[in-house]
């Protein structure tokens, strides 16, 4: 499940972490590339999730979020 949020220059979004279900708000480092991919584990519940980032060219962010 993805979550995008905000308009060009946006620095955060979110993601539903698939272990606990909590809705978890992550800094995005846009200057690292329009497709990042990279592991987090949940604040939550400690459970790891591999993130796939995407900015689009109107600098919109969306993360998507899978078990590792």
């Amino acid at each position: 499940m993805f979550h995008a949020i905000g308009l060009a220059m946006q620095d955060e979004a979110s993601y539903i972490c698939q272990s606990c279900g909590e809705r978890i708000v992550v800094p995005v480092d846009v200057s690292a590339g329009r497709r990042q991919r990279y592991v987090e584990d949940c604040p939550v519940c400690c459970c790891a999730n591999v993130l796939f980032v995407e900015v689009d060219r109107r600098g919109r962010i969306r993360v998507d979020a899978e078990p590792e």
